[in-house]
C-alpha cells in the first residue's frame, strides 16, 4: 500500500459530482479511438457530457474504464445508464438520481427497475447475454456482485422494521439540521464559472431548499408528494444511514453561466432548475441515440481503490496474471480478480492502457505522487496521451512553489522521470480559468459591509455559499509530445550518473518522511515507505539504468540514509520496512538479507525461509472500542501501523493491511498458509480485526530472542493523534499488541513473490506513421545524459554524445590538425541540429531545450562530439517558445497540443444584449493576465504570450461590444511599422467555453495572398470599407516573437481563445482548418 491505513473516520458518500462536468476527451483529435480510464470516477457525469459533446457522426470507440472504491456509487450510475436505455422520462430518472426524497411513482419506476436489473445480474454470463452487457461491462464479478448486493438493498428497504426507518430518516434531518446551523457550503458555485458573482445568492437558496425538501421542486404539491427515502441515497461504503457529503447539491454538475448570462436577469430558482433539467436531458438523448451508433459507447465499471486498480492493471499487463493478489481496497479481503471474458477471451478485451487518465481530485486525498506513480504507467506511448489531475485545496500565495511541494521535486527532473510534464509548465499558459474562485474568495473575506445589515445579511449568505473548494485541473502530457518532429520518434529516456541520482533519490526522500517527527498538528503522512520504493521502481522501468549503475544507486543511497545527518532528521524505525519492499519489488537485497535464518522459533517446521515473511496480528473487536466509542471529531482520521519490538528492538511497518473476519490456519506446518473469512458487515458487525504487514525475516531470529519479540497494532504518532489520543490509548498510541509466539493472535506465514513479468519494458517503439525529416548522417548518438546541478534537485544538462562513424565526416573532424567546429541551430523544441560540413545530425532530447544555451564538447582523437543544453520551460528562451502553439500528428489525425478542442456546435452563445454583461465579462477578460504579464507591459517590454493576450483582449472587448456598445464582426490585423494587413478575422459569436469556465470567439481567419485577393478584389474592398472594421495593431515584438504568431491566432492558447474551426465533409469525416503560417506583407 502507497498510502496508509487510514482510521476511517466519518466517510462521506458523493453520492453526486461536485465538480462541473468537462469533456475527458477534449485533447484528443475527434478522430482518435478513446480508451478512458476515470479514477475516483464519481457520478457519471463526465461521461454523459462527453458523449454528448462527440459529433454526431463520430464513429470512433469511446471505451471507459470507471473505478470507484464506493461499489454504490456504480450501483447508482449502472442504475442510471439503464433507465436512460430503456427510454424513461428524463423527469423521473431525474428524480431518481438526485432526489434523496421520492413520490410513490419515481420509487416505483426505481425499484422495477433494481429488480429487473437483480435476475440479469444474477451471474456474469447472465449480464453479459442481457441487453446491457454489450455496452455496461463489469471489470470483476467482484463488481457485479456488489453492485448487484446494492440494488437489492434498495429494493428490501421499503421492508426494513419502522424503527431502523426513522433511524435514517433522523439522520438526514440531522444532516440538514447541520448543514443550517453551519452554514450551507456547495460547490456548486465553481459551475457559475466566469458569473459566479451574479449567482452566488440564489445557490444559496437553492441548496437549503434541496436540503429541507430533498428535491429540487418548487411548487407545494410535488414537495409533499416526495415522502419516501430515496434508497439510493441510504447505502454507501459507509453502510445504512446518511453519509453524504455536506456539499452534495444537484446543480453542482451543469453549467450554470448560460442561466445567469441570460435576456433576463437574476433568473428564478425555478428557471435555474428547468434550465439544468434541459441539460440533463439533452445529455441523456445523446447517450441514448450513441447507444445505436455503430460505435455505441462501452462503460466498464470497476470497484476498487484507485492505486490498486492501477497497479492490478499493471501486474495483468506485463504478467498476464488474472489474480495478482492485490486487495480491492484497505479494510477489504477481497483480492481483485480480474474477468477472464473481458480481458482475456473477449473479441475486444479490456484496455490495459489509456490515452485519457482522469484522475478526479484524489491528489488532496491521498497525495499527488501516490497518483502519478501508477497513474502513468499506464498511459499510452502515444503524443496525444493525457493524464489530468485535479484539486480542489485552496493553494497558497505561491502556488509553483506549492505544486513543487506536493510532487516533491523539481518539476523538470519529475517529467523526465515519470514521461509526464504539466502542459502549461512548458506552453505558459492553460485554457482552463479559475480565477473566479479567487476573487470571490477575497471579495467575500473582506468584510466591507459593517453597518449596512442588508448588505451584511447578504455577503452572509455569500460567505456560507461561496466556492469551498478550489478548482485546479493539471493537464499532463509527454515533455516530447509538443514538439512535432521529436513526438514521431522513439526518443530514447535519459540516463543519469548513479551517484547524482542516489542524492537527488535522497532528496526526496527527505522531502517525503523528514517532517514526519514535526508535521503541523492537522496534517498526517501521505506516503508509506512502500510508495517511495514504488517510486524507485517506476525509475528503474522507464531509465532502464544498467544492473552496476542500479546498485551503485541504491548502495549510495543507503549511505545517506545510514549518514548521522541523515538519522537526526529521520529515526531509523522504518528502515527494515523500506528494505523489505525492496526485496519485495526485485530492486535491491541488502547485506542483511545475506543472512538465513534459523530454523527456531515460529520457523521451527519449515521447509524453507523466504526473505520476507507476512505477520498476521488477530485485533479483539474490543481492542478497538475506545475509538470506536469516541465521537469522530475527537479521533479524527489519523494513520494506522504496526511494529515489532524488542527489549532494544524497534520496527516501524506502514504498509499494513486490514479487514473484519476470522483467519483459518490450514496447511502443513512446514508451509502454514492463512484463509480469511470476510466479515461482510465491516465496522457494523462484531467480528475481529485481522491485520498484516510483510517483514524481513530475518528480524524474527537474528536480531534478538523471538521469545521476547512484541507485535502491535498502533496508531501513527503525528502531533494531531498525539494531541488526541494520547489518554485514550496512552504515549504509544497502541491499540492492541501480542507476543509474536502467541498462536492464538498472531501467525507467520511465508509471503508470496510478486507476478514475474512476462516480458522487460524496452524503449517506445517508433510510431507507425511517416518518419519526419531526421538525418543521422555523422554517426550513432547516445541516449541524453541527466546532469543535476550541485545539489542534485535541478537539472543542470542534457547531453547526447555523437560517435562519429561516417567516413566523410571523420575525414573532416578527427585528421590530423583538424580545426573544424560543428555548427548547431535548433529547429523544434527537443531537437538540436549538429551540421558537420555537408553532414548533418539530428539530436533528440527527451525534453524542451534551450539551443542558444548549447556548449559542445569535442574529442577529436576519441571521435565524439558531446552537444550540452539547459532544459527549457514557459519563460525561459527557446523550448516551446520556437513552436509556441503545435499541432502534432498522432497516426492519421493531427491536433493542437495546448489548446483543448471545444464543441462549437454545443457551445451556447453569450447573449451580448443582456443586461449587465460588462459586470461579468469586463473583470473575466481583464484577469487574463499575470502579475508578470502586467508589469511587463506597463514597461513597454516585449514578451510574446503577453501580446498574444493583449491582442485577445482587444478582439474580444470589440467582439462583445462592452466598451462601446456595439459588437464588431470583422477585424484585421495592422503591422504599425509597414501597414500591411492582410490577416483578416470574422467573428461571429463570442461563446461559453463552458467546461473551462471562460469564453471564447467562434470565428475565422483569412490570410489574404496576392492570387486570393485578385479573385475577389471587389467584394473585398466592399467589405474593408463598408463592414464595420476593427483594426488591432500588432507591433514589431509580437510579428518576431512566437515564430510570427499574429497569424497563429486563431488557435492561440488563452483563456479567451480563438479555436480551429471544424466542419463536416459530406461523408461525414472532418477536416481540421488550420490558417496558413505568414510572414506579414509576404506575396
Amino acid at each position: 500500500m502507497a498510502h496508509p491505513l487510514i482510521w476511517p473516520g466519518k466517510h462521506s458518500f458523493y453520492a453526486i459530482g461536485n465538480t462541473t462536468a468537462f469533456s475527458v476527451t477534449m485533447d484528443l483529435s475527434p478522430e482518435e479511438p478513446a480508451r478512458i480510464l476515470l479514477l475516483g470516477c464519481g457520478d457519471p457525469r463526465h461521461i454523459l457530457y462527453t458523449v454528448f459533446t462527440e459529433n454526431p457522426n463520430s464513429e470512433r470507440l469511446l471505451d471507459f474504464t470507471c473505478c470507484d472504491i464506493d461499489p454504490a456509487i456504480l450501483a447508482r450510475n449502472v442504475l442510471l445508464f439503464t433507465l436512460i436505455a430503456d427510454g424513461h422520462p428524463e423527469a423521473e430518472v431525474w428524480n431518481i438520481f438526485y432526489h434523496f426524497k421520492l413520490d410513490e411513482k419515481s420509487h416505483a419506476i426505481l425499484e422495477d427497475q433494481c429488480k429487473k436489473l437483480i435476475d440479469l445480474a444474477e451471474t456474469a454470463q447472465n449480464w453479459r447475454e442481457s441487453s446491457y452487457g454489450g455496452t455496461l461491462k463489469m471489470s470483476t464479478d467482484y463488481t457485479l456482485s456488489e453492485i448487484r448486493r446494492h440494488w437489492e438493498l434498495y429494493v428490501a428497504m421499503p421492508d426494513l422494521p419502522r424503527e431502523r426507518h426513522n433511524a435514517i430518516n433522523q439522520e438526514f434531518v440531522a444532516m440538514w439540521r447541520n448543514n443550517s446551523n453551519n452554514g450551507y457550503r456547495s460547490a456548486a458555485p465553481l459551475s457559475l464559472g466566469p458569473v459566479m458573482f451574479e449567482g452566488l445568492l440564489l445557490i444559496s437558496d437553492s441548496l437549503q431548499h434541496y436540503w429541507k425538501t430533498g428535491t429540487t421542486f418548487r411548487d407545494g404539491k410535488n414537495i409533499a408528494a416526495a415522502t419516501v427515502l430515496n434508497p439510493t441515497f441510504v447505502y454507501s461504503r459507509a453502510g445504512e444511514g446518511c453519509s453524504l457529503d455536506y456539499v452534495t447539491d444537484p446543480l453542482t454538475p451543469f453549467h450554470l453561466a448560460p442561466i445567469f448570462a441570460g435576456a433576463k436577469p437574476n433568473p428564478t430558482i425555478l428557471e435555474v432548475v428547468k434550465a439544468v433539467k434541459a441539460q440533463f436531458s439533452d445529455w441523456c438523448s445523446s447517450y441514448r441515440k450513441a447507444l445505436s451508433s455503430p460505435s455505441p459507447p462501452i462503460v466498464r465499471s470497476f470497484v476498487g481503490e484507485a492505486t490498486a486498480v492501477c497497479h492490478a492493471i499493471r501486474v495483468f499487463a506485463n504478467s498476464g496474471a488474472l489474480n495478482p493478489g492485490i486487495p480491492v481496497a484497505p479494510w477489504k479481503a477481497q483480492l481483485v480478480q480480474f474477468s477472464q471474458w473481458e480481458y482475456v477471451d473477449s473479441p475486444t478485451p479490456a484496455p490495459t492502457d489509456f490515452n485519457v487518465i482522469h484522475t478526479s481530485n484524489l491528489e488532496d486525498h491521498i497525495g499527488l505522487l501516490n497518483i502519478l506513480i501508477p497513474a502513468t504507467p499506464l498511459l499510452s506511448p502515444t503524443p496525444s496521451s493525457v493524464l489530468y489531475t485535479e484539486s480542489l485545496c485552496l493553494l497558497g500565495a505561491d502556488s509553483t512553489k506549492e505544486f513543487i511541494e506536493h510532487l516533491h521535486g523539481d518539476i523538470t527532473v519529475m517529467g523526465l522521470i515519470l514521461g509526464v510534464c504539466p502542459v502549461d509548465y512548458l506552453s505558459g499558459f492553460t485554457t482552463r480559468r479559475n480565477t473566479q474562485e479567487s476573487l470571490v474568495y477575497i471579495q467575500t473575506s473582506k468584510g466591507s459591509s459593517k453597518g449596512n445589515k442588508s448588505k451584511e445579511k447578504s455577503e452572509e449568505k455569500m460567505e456560507d455559499t461561496r466556492a469551498s473548494q478550489f478548482q485546479q485541473l493539471v493537464t499532463w502530457k509527454a515533455p516530447t509530445s509538443c514538439d512535432p518532429i521529436a513526438s514521431q520518434l522513439p526518443v530514447p529516456r535519459p540516463s543519469c550518473d548513479p551517484y547524482q541520482m542516489s542524492t537527488f533519490l535522497y532528496n526526496i526522500y527527505q522531502s517525503l518522511y523528514a517532517t514526519e517527527p514535526a508535521m503541523n498538528f492537522s496534517s498526517n503522512t501521505q506516503y508509506t515507505r512502500e510508495a517511495f520504493v514504488l517510486f524507485l521502481k517506476i525509475i528503474k522501468d522507464r531509465l532502464q539504468p544498467t544492473d552496476d549503475e542500479w546498485r551503485i544507486t541504491v548502495e549510495d543511497f543507503n549511505k545517506l540514509l545510514l549518514s548521522p545527518s541523515s538519522r537526526m532528521n529521520m529515526p531509523a524505525m522504518h528502515y527494515q520496512d523500506l528494505h523489505g519492499h525492496l526485496v519485495r519489488y526485485r530492486l535491491y537485497r541488502n547485506l542483511g538479507f545475506a543472512t538465513k535464518p534459523r530454523k527456531i522459533g515460529p520457523f521451527a517446521s519449515w521447509n524453507t525461509i523466504p526473505d520476507l515473511i507476512r505477520i498476521v496480528l488477530v485485533v479483539p473487536r474490543g481492542a478497538l472500542s475506545v475509538l470506536e466509542s469516541s465521537k469522530p471529531e475527537e479521533v479524527g482520521a489519523p494513520p494506522l501501523q504496526c511494529d515489532i519490538t524488542g527489549l532494544e528492538l524497534f520496527h516501524l511497518f506502514t504498509s499494513v493491511h486490514a479487514a473484519f473476519g476470522r483467519a483459518i490456519i490450514f496447511g502443513p506446518p512446514t508451509n502454514p498458509q492463512v484463509r480469511f473469512e470476510e466479515d461482510l458487515k465491516g465496522w457494523k458487525g462484531k467480528s475481529s480485526l485481522v491485520v498484516s504487514f510483510t517483514a524481513p525475516s530475518y528480524l524474527l531470529t537474528e536480531s534478538e530472542p523471538y521469545q521476547d519479540l512484541t507485535v502491535n497494532f498502533l496508531v501513527c504518532d503525528t502531533p494531531a493523534a498525539c494531541g488526541r489520543l494520547v489518554k485514550k490509548l496512552g504515549i504509544e498510541l497502541r491499540i492492541f499488541g501480542a507476543k509474536l509466539m502467541d498462536s492464538s493472535l498472531v501467525h507467520i506465514l511465508p509471503e508470496s513473490p510478486l507476478p514475474v513479468r512476462r516480458k522487460t519494458p524496452g524503449q517506445p517503439s517508433p510510431l507507425q506513421v511517416p518518419q519526419p525529416n531526421i538525418l543521422t548522417q555523422v554517426g550513432k548518438a547516445d541516449r541524453a545524459v541527466l546532469q543535476l546541478d550541485e545539489d542534485c534537485e535541478e537539472v543542470s544538462t542534457l547531453a547526447i554524445r555523437i560517435s562519429v562513424t561516417d567516413e566523410k565526416s571523420l575525414q573532416l573532424f578527427s585528421s590530423e590538425g583538424s580545426k573544424v567546429v560543428p555548427e548547431l541551430e535548433q529547429i523544434s523544441a527537443c531537437v538540436i541540429r549538429v551540421k558537420l560540413g555537408e553532414r548533418i545530425q539530428d539530436l533528440a532530447y527527451p525534453f524542451p531545450v534551450m539551443g542558444s544555451q548549447h556548449r559542445v564538447r569535442l574529442a577529436r582523437k576519441s571521435r565524439y562530439i558531446e552537444v550540452l543544453v539547459p532544459t527549457s520551460r514557459s519563460l525561459a528562451l527557446d523550448g516551446m517558445k520556437l513552436n509556441p502553439y503545435p499541432v502534432i500528428r498522432n497516426g492519421s489525425t493531427v491536433s493542437p497540443w495546448s489548446v483543448h478542442r471545444v464543441p462549437v456546435s454545443m457551445m451556447p452563445a453569450v447573449n451580448l444584449n443582456a443586461k449587465g454583461l460588462d459586470r461579468w465579462l469586463i473583470p473575466h477578460i481583464g484577469s487574463m493576465m499575470s502579475e508578470w504579464e502586467r508589469s511587463t507591459r506597463r514597461k513597454h517590454k516585449h514578451d510574446a504570450l503577453m501580446y498574444v493576450k493583449d491582442t485577445i483582449h482587444s478582439i474580444m472587448v470589440e467582439a462583445s461590444g462592452i466598451q462601446n456598445g456595439l459588437p464588431r464582426r470583422l477585424f484585421r490585423l495592422v503591422d504599425e511599422q509597414t501597414r500591411n494587413n492582410d490577416t483578416f478575422i470574422f467573428i461571429s459569436d463570442v461563446r461559453f467555453d463552458l467546461a473551462s469556465h471562460t469564453v471564447v470567439c467562434d470565428g475565422y481567419v483569412l490570410p489574404l495572398t496576392k492570387p486570393s485577393l485578385l479573385s475577389v478584389e471587389t467584394q473585398f474592398a466592399k467589405l474593408v470599407t463598408q463592414g464595420n472594421l476593427a483594426s488591432i495593431p500588432v507591433f514589431d515584438g509580437r510579428c518576431k516573437a512566437g515564430n510570427n504568431f499574429s497569424l497563429r491566432l486563431p488557435r492561440a492558447p488563452l483563456r479567451h481563445s480563438f479555436y480551429c474551426a471544424r466542419r463536416s465533409r459530406s461523408d461525414g469525416s472532418s477536416v481540421e482548418e488550420y490558417p496558413v503560417t505568414l510572414v506579414t506583407g509576404q506575396p
